[in-house]
């Protein structure tokens, strides 16, 4: 049987990602850091049948330790400090998980005595202020917060190892996306979940930030399955994962309260100048041409499905608490 080591396997990908590899009949091995707060609730269904080991990206020796017990034939480094507003408050912090911490599984992986393949999570946020619409493969990079920085840094040692070493190393230019899984601090889940609350009578109204930024949102369960698909390949390669539309926040609302029966959405929001970034990233679409025509990947679920899978989740879950 395959064996593949997950980093950040407690995480919305790395959850939907270890069900996808165990359904493929992969031996899947996650790593976690040791805490004594319970973050497992993603995998909880899958504690029989993943194999956690502790680590830390910040310590070179458990990740060569990791590699030993795993033996993975392939590595997705997906842990991350991933939340962006975070890395305005945390950027050094956020600078040594998101991009040092991608070199030492490199390193890892590099002194590995067998051949492994590997995949890092690269991201749309590295494309920032854009410089052309939509977004490919070799559109230049204009970050615009330290997590957007900090990945750029990841992307690049990806490349950099590749050709330095001749490893197997893959990035994928992930563009945004959700599921219910998703962390309540961003933004589709806190609309999701409040708008389900509103509707059940608990809340009165959604505190939010840029309404008219706009991004290209997928589903993350249609795209780990793409991660996986760029480690299939004859030759490692960089791949932008996206739908190729974008949407603003105002039409998530819009389409999360039309969910639940509520036109007056408007009504219900308030806008947080706290809540603003200090450079905000206005738009972003991805051009998915590459992943289409050379991985045969492509989304399944659309941005209407999307909104309602999370809005009828979040309403299912408020209405038993």
């Amino acid at each position: 049987m395959p064996r593949a080591l997950v980093t950040g396997i407690t995480g919305q990908d790395g959850s939907y990602l270890a069900e996808f590899l165990l359904d493929k009949g992969y031996d899947v091995y996650g790593l976690i850091r040791r805490s004594s707060v319970v973050t497992d609730q993603r995998i909880r269904h899958l504690i029989d049948r993943v194999e956690l080991i502790d680590g830390d990206l910040l310590d070179q020796l458990s990740l060569i330790k990791a590699m030993r017990t795993a033996r993975p034939d392939e590595v997705y480094n997906l842990a991350a400090q991933s939340f962006v507003p975070t890395s305005w408050g945390q950027p050094v912090l956020t600078g040594e998980f998101t991009a040092l911490g991608v070199t030492k599984m490199l390193e890892a992986v590099r002194v590995a005595d067998w051949p492994v393949r590997f995949y890092q999570a690269s991201s749309s946020e590295m494309f920032g202020k854009v410089q052309e619409v939509p977004q490919t493969e070799n559109t230049p990079f204009y970050p615009r917060s330290p997590y957007g920085v900090a990945k750029v840094y990841g992307h690049w040692i990806t490349v950099n190892y590749r050709e330095s070493y001749n490893l197997y190393a893959c990035s994928g230019i992930l563009f945004n996306h959700e599921s219910p899984r998703r962390g309540l601090e961003f933004a589709p889940r806190k609309i999701a979940r409040a708008v389900a609350r509103i509707k059940l009578g608990k809340q009165m109204e959604i505190r939010l930030g840029n309404l008219d930024a706009r991004r290209d949102w997928g589903f993350a369960g249609d795209y780990v399955r793409a991660m996986w698909m760029m480690l299939q390949q004859d030759a490692p390669d960089d791949y932008v994962i996206a739908t190729g539309e974008t949407h603003s926040v105002a039409e998530f609302c819009e389409l999360a309260f039309r969910r639940v029966g509520i036109d007056n959405w408007r009504d219900y929001i308030v806008i947080d100048p706290a809540l603003l970034r200090p450079a905000e990233v206005d738009l972003l679409i991805g051009d998915p041409t590459k992943a289409r025509e050379k991985l045969g990947w492509q989304p399944e679920v659309s941005f209407e499905g999307l909104v309602n899978l999370m809005v009828d989740a979040d309403l299912a879950m408020e209405a038993q608490s």
